[in-house]
């Protein structure tokens, strides 16, 4: 059965940082691109970054340039996501997912597995 399990979310004062894990089942990530999403009430999905099983190259989307990094650890079959000087507007339930291409920032049809999501809330 494959699955993904997202944790590291929480409460983060706007500067902070939180590193987000997801450790996958039931099948490896070593061959796949693997990515993050979320979402905020009232707003669409939205593609943060991924990372290339091809080439090792990652993308991001322009809001979170700089200060997000995506990474994977395929020993342990896990996915990471650092986020540096949070935002308020970083507030959102975050997705870890395997996409199907990663050569840009990711897009909503790129998604291919996905786990249930982990709150990410930025305020003081």
């Amino acid at each position: 059965q494959v699955q993904l399990v997202e944790s590291g979310g929480g409460l983060v004062q706007p500067g902070g940082s939180l590193r987000l894990s997801c450790v996958a089942s039931g099948f490896t990530i070593d061959r796949y691109h693997i990515g993050w999403y979320r979402q905020s009430p009232g707003k669409e999905r939205q593609g943060v970054a991924c990372g290339s099983a091809t080439d090792g190259s990652t993308h991001y989307t322009d809001s979170v340039k700089s200060r997000f990094i995506v990474s994977r650890d395929n020993a342990k079959n896990m996915i990471f996501l650092q986020m540096n000087n949070l935002q308020p507007e970083d507030t959102a339930v975050y997705y870890c997912a395997t996409l199907r291409r990663c050569a840009g920032p990711p897009a909503d049809y790129d998604m291919d597995y996905w786990g249930q999501g982990t709150q990410v809330t930025v305020s003081s």
